[in-house]
């Protein structure tokens, strides 16, 4: 099951964030293998970055943290923190995965 993780920028991180994107984006193309998808969290705005979103192609906690860890956003410190859970794909993409059970009520481990 894959991993879903969550980071957040550091306040003021803006600068460091636009002068460390282009190693950021090599970094996410040299693993498109790894990502089912990732992007940037926006403010309301739609414009002002506010941390990044990972949905991550792997069984281990360890290993979706070790990529965000690697990741020059965390590296290069625009990165505050990031938090890492399972993540079970039930619509992605205008496409619904939602297993029989579940649309039936019952319960899906």
């Amino acid at each position: 099951m894959p991993y879903m993780v969550i980071a957040d920028d550091r306040p003021g991180a803006s600068r460091l964030r636009a002068e460390t994107q282009a190693a950021h984006v090599a970094y996410l193309e040299a693993n498109l293998d790894k990502l089912i998808g990732a992007g940037a969290k926006l403010d309301d705005d739609g414009k002002t970055p506010l941390g990044s979103l990972y949905l991550i192609a792997t069984d281990s906690r360890e290993e979706a943290e070790c990529f965000v860890a690697e990741d020059p956003f965390f590296t290069s410190g625009v990165f505050e923190g990031f938090v890492a859970t399972r993540w079970r794909k039930a619509i992605l993409d205008h496409q619904s995965f939602i297993p029989q059970e579940m649309r039936e009520g019952r319960h899906v481990r």
